[in-house]
C-alpha cells in the first residue's frame, strides 16, 4: 500500500511539473508585444572567440503593426565592430528587411557608415537566435567574405546563427513576426 501511495505522490509531482514546464514554455517570454509593434530584434552582445576578438553587436530593428505584412518596411539600425589587438574596424546598417519567427530573428541592411573601405553601401544580413543566456548570431559575411566584397546580397539573407555569444553578454530580444494569413 505504501509503495501505491508513493507511486501515485510521484506520478502526480511529475505531471504538476510538465505542466506548470509547458505553460510556461507556452507563453514563452516573448509574448506581450506593443500593439505598435508587428516584428523587432533589440539588444547587444559581444561574440566568444578563443583567440580574444573584441567583436559586438547591437540592433534596434522594428517592423510596425501597420506594416505587419510587409518586413521590407522594417526600420532602425544595427551595429557591429571586430577588433583584435587594436585592429579592426566597425559598421553601422540602416534596416531594409526584419523577418522574425519564434526566438530567431534575421535582419538585413545597407552600410550607411564604416570604417572599413569600401563597406558603405553593401548590404549585410545577420540572423540572431535569442537563447536566453545561451544566444547565437550568424552574419552573411561569413559565406560572402568581407561586407566590402562579394556581389548584391539580396535583402533578408545571412547565414545560421553557428556564433556562440560571449557569456554573461546577450541581451538580444526578438519579437516574433505573425503576418496576417
Amino acid at each position: 500500500m505504501k509503495r501505491r501511495t508513493t507511486t501515485a505522490a510521484l506520478c502526480a509531482a511529475l505531471l504538476l511539473t510538465a505542466v506548470t514546464t509547458g505553460a510556461a514554455v507556452a507563453s514563452g517570454p516573448h509574448e506581450e508585444r506593443p500593439a505598435s509593434e508587428a516584428a523587432a530584434l533589440t539588444g547587444s552582445a559581444k561574440l566568444y572567440r578563443t583567440a580574444g576578438d573584441d567583436i559586438t553587436f547591437t540592433f534596434d530593428a522594428h517592423l510596425a503593426a501597420e506594416d505587419s505584412d510587409d518586413p521590407l518596411r522594417a526600420t532602425g539600425t544595427f551595429e557591429f565592430s571586430h577588433y583584435v589587438n587594436g585592429r579592426g574596424a566597425r559598421a553601422k546598417a540602416d534596416v531594409d528587411c526584419l523577418l522574425t519567427g519564434g526566438d530567431v530573428a534575421v535582419v538585413s541592411g545597407v552600410i550607411t557608415d564604416s570604417d572599413l573601405p569600401g563597406a558603405e553601401g553593401r548590404r549585410v544580413g545577420v540572423t540572431v537566435h535569442d537563447r536566453g543566456r545561451h544566444d547565437r548570431l550568424g552574419y552573411s559575411w561569413a559565406a560572402t567574405g568581407s561586407a566590402a566584397q562579394g556581389g548584391e546580397l539580396p535583402r533578408c539573407v545571412s547565414s545560421a546563427p553557428y556564433e556562440k555569444v560571449r557569456k554573461g553578454t546577450g541581451d538580444f530580444e526578438v519579437v516574433p513576426w505573425q503576418p496576417p494569413l
